[in-house]
């Protein structure tokens, strides 16, 4: 169980190991601002809001390019995992898949549960296939050449978001030998004419949709577990007395 778990969250250490003295100075596509700029287009009633400084912070004795290629990559990652989260629970929710779940003829679990409760019920062996699909994921979105975990030798160029690449890019599967002949990302290739100008308001949109998927989720979350913490949610989400955080229990 334990190997599982390690082997699961392996991209994720490799790549936020901290190394000892070795500040690099690279040139990224943003700066500071660029992001001030940025933030007005996502919302010019709030602007650029960072209380904490995180753009001026010391990520692993690292230059500000590296913590901005970071923070940048991380809330476009977070926000499209929200998104699919916010949409997942809905969809839960309302729609019970009809086709068997495991090899043995398990149904799904009925909407009689919460999403939270749908999860409880699932086989182990479930939970762990998710689980590794996601730490490979992560694992394959850190391997990109100029990594801290390259070893691939892929014929991609695409570089490390915090080593001057498109934070939120994720490295396609063709990369790399494999039988899926789909990416994550338009999959049928259905815009790869789409002009420049089209492709910056689509990630201004996303960004927005994102940040409103994390509180969306997180909504739901605490209206389950926090009774009557939000209120315009109390007859439409069922309470659940179970820990959200803790995915292997049952």
């Amino acid at each position: 169980m334990k190997i599982i778990i390690l082997l699961a969250t392996l991209g994720l250490t490799l790549g936020f190991a901290p190394s000892a003295d070795r500040r690099v100075t690279i040139q990224l596509s943003e700066t500071k601002a660029d992001l001030e700029k940025l933030a007005y287009e996502l919302n010019p009633i709030v602007g650029f809001y960072d209380p904490l400084e995180l753009i001026d912070g010391d990520f692993w004795n690292q230059d500000q390019d590296f913590a901005i290629g970071w923070i940048r990559h991380a809330e476009i990652k977070h926000g499209r995992i929200a998104m699919a989260a916010f949409v997942g629970y809905c969809v839960q929710s309302n729609y019970h898949f009809p086709w068997s779940m495991t090899l043995d003829g398990s149904p799904f679990p009925a909407t009689d549960l919460s999403p939270p409760e749908q999860w409880d019920v699932l086989p182990f062996a479930t939970r762990i296939q998710i689980i590794l699909f996601i730490g490979f994921l992560e694992a394959y979105s850190e391997l990109t050449p100029g990594g801290p975990g390259d070893g691939l030798n892929r014929k991609s160029s695409l570089a490390h978001y915090t080593k001057g690449g498109q934070p939120g890019k994720f490295p396609e599967f063709g990369d790399v030998p494999h039988p899926v002949p789909f990416d994550l990302y338009d999959p049928f290739k259905l815009f790869t004419k789409m002009d420049k100008e089209t492709k910056e308001k689509r990630l201004v949109m996303e960004l927005n949709n994102g940040r409103l998927a994390m509180l969306g989720i997180f909504g739901f979350l605490t209206a389950q577990t926090i009774p009557g913490s939000v209120p315009l949610l109390a007859n439409i989400v069922k309470p659940y007395t179970g820990e959200v955080m803790s995915p292997f229990e049952f």
